[in-house]
């Protein structure tokens, strides 16, 4: 099974040369390159996870609208969000969806599962940095999908012959070539792989005068609607089976 998550959260990074970038030109690019996602999915009628930023969740009800009745999973990124603003996030998108969300994604700051468990959260698919020597720095990681505090946590995936994780950095600068065959090999070896991208990769540097690091600028933009695209394609050849994260795991 292949799961397609995207975490779609504002850019940061400041801007060049002095160039303001207004807060709501951020969440413009980050609606745009979410609609761009879409559109590819849609191409390929494919269902994915959408995890979205806890204090964008207001900001964005169209979009979030959009992504759910398109047949995606609606879940939520935590940046640095507490547990009220958490709750009150879930509680108000749960109003307007009529929906459940089940899931919750953390990176650098991460709440006691305890308290994500109090919360009525199923499942919590945590994240670690992408680097570029990341890749490099951890060779073994479990794969499977555990039962904690009345939560399934589901842990990144890994190539087990690679070591290369699947993460968003790796998805940007790995030629198509290798990618698929890690897909390959890792669905071999493991019942899933869950790949998960930025909505924010998808951003037209060359019109946004971002200050970001070379390597993170390469393959952005249009070039990453078309590896997806491209790796959707080959998926859908391949008649690999692909799911929404609270599918797969209830």
């Amino acid at each position: 099974m292949v799961l397609f998550t995207f975490n779609v959260i504002n850019i940061e990074a400041k801007a060049k040369n002095g160039v303001q970038i207004s807060d709501v030109e951020r969440l413009k690019i980050t609606e745009d390159n979410t609609k761009a996602i879409l559109r590819t999915l849609d191409i390929h009628d494919n269902k994915a996870s959408f995890f979205i930023e806890i204090s964008l969740t207001e900001k964005l009800q169209n979009l979030i609208k959009a992504i759910s009745s398109q047949g995606h999973e609606i879940a939520f990124y935590n940046k640095d969000s507490n547990l009220r603003e958490i709750e009150e996030a879930k509680k108000k998108t749960e109003e307007f969806l009529e929906k459940q969300i089940r899931g919750i994604r953390q990176k650098d700051i991460r709440l006691r599962q305890e308290d994500l468990k109090m919360l009525e959260f199923n499942y919590v698919s945590n994240i670690d940095n992408a680097e570029i020597l990341f890749p490099f720095k951890r060779l073994q990681r479990n794969t499977e999908i555990t039962e904690e505090d009345g939560l399934s946590i589901v842990p990144e995936s890994i190539s087990p012959y690679s070591q290369l994780p699947y993460n968003d950095f790796v998805f940007q600068v790995l030629p198509m070539k290798y990618y698929k065959n890690m897909v390959f090999e890792t669905l071999k070896n493991d019942d899933f792989v869950l790949i998960y991208l930025n909505s924010w990769q998808f951003t037209d540097f060359k019109k946004y005068p971002f200050e970001i690091p070379f390597y993170r600028s390469l393959f952005s933009g249009k070039k990453m609607e078309d590896k997806l695209d491209a790796l959707l394609s080959w998926i859908n050849e391949k008649e690999m089976a692909t799911s929404r994260m609270k599918d797969y795991i209830f």
